[in-house]
């Protein structure tokens, strides 16, 4: 039997620390010297006060001692945790100066959330700084999140084959909280050096600190909000021409599993970030899909090798990662180029990674599943066991990897025909669905692109993007 206090104690005082830190922004707005931004401060004023008195209240009601929490009870603070976070990270968006109504508001606080990076913000060039700081921080919670949800809820519940990545070391019963707290802290101090390393590196190749600070939070937790309109491509001048091969390293950095970057840390052990199978595979797709874009642009856009190559590395890391970064529209680039980013969204990096989409050891397991299977057609009476990693692979983790992709292309199925009930172009809506439960952000088309944003879609498209995000972000 589920017990409710515990996941309400728990949500009350994330709710309440949610509050605590819409003050940053308020501070922010507040030492502005442009008029109209400083007043922006009373939409995070109010929404601090609401929520600490909301989240305060719900911990006060519950509160009591916690014992223990059960992976089911973990899945569902993970899942009502989130959803809770939003309406609440929401308000001070809806309130404030950028003009939101709610639905856009709550598109945009769950597309910071689980570091989608789809917008609904038009003229973020002149948004107040307030604003602009939130979405940066909703983003890189939302981050550091996926990676503690990936290591203490997500193998105990053997979601999508996540099994296979469960440590020992809290595999003795159904309570994960202990060694999950050790961790937490581990993994989010791992996690805030990369971010302070991504800050000094962008500010010493030449972006402004301001805008360092944000695009380092949205880079490490591959969320892919930007503080310009144009994106990354706003800072790409002739002085700071590294910055978006700075961006990619720290993106791939992102999307790296941090479990092992963790033991690498601890141990010493950095020959095994190297030779995991996963790390390897991630990587190998990351050059062959960076060959293989690069080829076509250089024919097709008659560019230089160089220009050629860095565009590719660029734009296939930041869709395949899922930080959704712009540099360039590759819609321009042509059909094949449209159908090739299209394929790659759904990739995603590595499991226990703050990246998104499928995650790219579930191919490996499928790839897996099809060798056992072709090999036992020519060798009927042959005893074969698939192995990852040096550990054999189970029947119930091919049965539940392969059960995930089905579930997962159903959910974008039906997501991408409702969007194309609502009004939305084929393209649109294939995209769009696509983008949001691979958390991706921008999709294709004129619309979407790119070069465009989600402001123009119906409110009810919106809401069915935003419990897509939320699915894909939590796999189902």
């Amino acid at each position: 039997m589920l017990a409710f206090r515990p996941v309400v104690l728990v949500i009350g005082v994330l709710v309440a620390a949610l509050g605590v830190m819409m003050l940053i922004p308020m501070c922010v707005d507040l030492l502005s010297t442009d008029d109209a931004h400083r007043a922006d401060w009373t939409a995070f004023a109010t929404g601090a006060i609401i929520s600490v008195l909301a989240g305060g209240g719900a911990a006060a009601a519950s509160w009591g001692p916690i014992t223990q929490i059960s992976v089911r009870e973990g899945f569902l603070l993970t899942a009502a945790s989130w959803l809770a976070l939003v309406v609440f990270a929401a308000i001070p968006l809806a309130n404030g100066e950028l003009g939101l109504t709610y639905v856009d508001a709550f598109f945009e606080a769950m597309s910071g959330l689980t570091t989608t990076g789809a917008t609904v913000v038009v003229g973020l060039d002149d948004a107040p700084p307030g604003a602009l700081l939130w979405r940066s921080m909703l983003q890189w919670f939302g981050g550091v999140g996926v990676v503690i949800m990936a290591f203490a809820v997500l193998p105990a519940l053997k979601v999508g084959g996540m099994q296979i990545f469960k440590n020992e070391a809290w595999d003795t019963s159904e309570k994960f909280i202990a060694n999950a707290t050790q961790y937490s802290v581990a993994l989010s101090l791992i996690y805030l050096f990369l971010t302070a390393v991504c800050f000094v590196s962008l500010w010493a190749f030449g972006m402004p600190p301001w805008h360092a600070l944000n695009h380092a939070l949205t880079t490490v937790s591959t969320g892919g909000f930007s503080t310009r309109d144009a994106s990354l491509g706003a800072f790409l001048t002739v002085g700071r021409a590294p910055l978006d091969l700075v961006v990619t390293v720290f993106m791939l950095l992102g999307s790296l599993p941090f479990g092992i970057i963790l033991i690498a840390v601890l141990r010493g052990a950095w020959k095994r970030l190297f030779t995991d199978s996963q790390v390897r595979f991630f990587l190998g797709l990351i050059v062959v899909l960076t060959g293989l874009i690069a080829l076509y642009a250089y024919r097709q856009l008659d560019i230089s090798v160089f220009t050629a190559l860095r565009l590719a590395v660029f734009n296939v890391t930041s869709i395949m990662t899922g930080t959704g970064y712009a540099t360039s529209d590759y819609d321009a680039w042509g059909p094949v180029a449209i159908a090739f980013f299209f394929s790659i969204m759904f990739i995603g990096g590595c499991a226990g990674s703050t990246s998104c989409g499928m995650k790219v050891f579930r191919f490996q397991v499928a790839l897996a599943a099809l060798k056992v299977y072709a090999r036992r057609l020519a060798h009927p009476n042959a005893v074969i066991v698939a192995r990852y990693n040096g550990r054999p692979l189970t029947d119930d983790v091919f049965v539940s990897v392969l059960s995930f992709f089905f579930v997962y292309f159903a959910t974008f199925a039906t997501i991408a025909v409702a969007l194309s009930g609502l009004g939305l172009d084929t393209l649109t809506a294939l995209s769009a669905a696509g983008s949001a439960i691979a958390n991706v952000g921008p999709g294709l088309g004129d619309i979407i692109g790119p070069a465009g944003n989600y402001a123009s879609l119906p409110d009810m498209a919106k809401l069915l993007l935003s419990a897509g995000m939320m699915l894909g972000r939590l796999e189902f």
